[in-house]
């Protein structure tokens, strides 16, 4: 189930914005506030996304990697065998 953020609005870029622009973002302080108090995360990760209509929001991103399985966190990743072209 999608969670929200509240007090959190992103918007897409203006037109007439540079390109590095990527998007604005909009803080409403107390609601912010009171949505991050009921939260006991270290870290909350969002993702940026568009509506099919075309508006954009932020997700919570609740993603956990599956380590009850045997699968590792991250890979480790001992040695390349490719060498770099440069």
């Amino acid at each position: 189930m999608a969670e929200f953020v509240n007090g959190l609005m992103v918007k897409a870029p203006h037109q007439n914005a540079p390109d590095f622009v990527k998007c604005s973002i909009s803080i409403k302080r107390a609601d912010l506030g009171n949505w991050l108090r009921g939260k006991s995360e270290e870290w909350i990760n969002l993702s940026v996304k568009e509506s099919k209509g075309g508006k954009w929001y932020a997700e919570v991103d609740n993603w956990k990697p599956n380590t009850e399985q045997g699968v590792p966190a991250t890979p480790k990743v001992d040695s390349f065998e490719d060498e770099v072209p440069f």
